[in-house]
């Protein structure tokens, strides 16, 4: 797994300590296209474009979310994470 931090640098310790979620995150990143969607009917306030722009990276949504939202990292990472757990 450390290995894994190493060449995506975007995976934080929190990814480390749930596996599982890693594993999830890795597959909405694969398969960006379909869960754009989902993501947009989550955080309406994201444009087609920021969704462009995130790609399936978790550290680019959570700071597309902060900019429209205004939220603290800490709320828009729980939040993620609920929205994880659902899908």
């Amino acid at each position: 797994m450390v290995a894994a931090l190493i060449q995506q640098p975007w995976r934080t310790a929190r990814f480390v300590i749930n596996e599982e979620t890693v594993m999830n995150w890795d597959r909405i990143e694969g398969n960006w296209e379909q869960f754009k969607g989902k993501v947009q009917q989550q955080w309406g306030k994201l444009t087609d474009d920021d969704l462009d722009l995130i790609k399936g990276k978790r550290t680019e949504l959570a700071g597309k979310i902060q900019e429209r939202y205004g939220k603290q990292q800490d709320a828009v990472e729980s939040d993620i994470d609920n929205w994880l757990s659902r899908h």
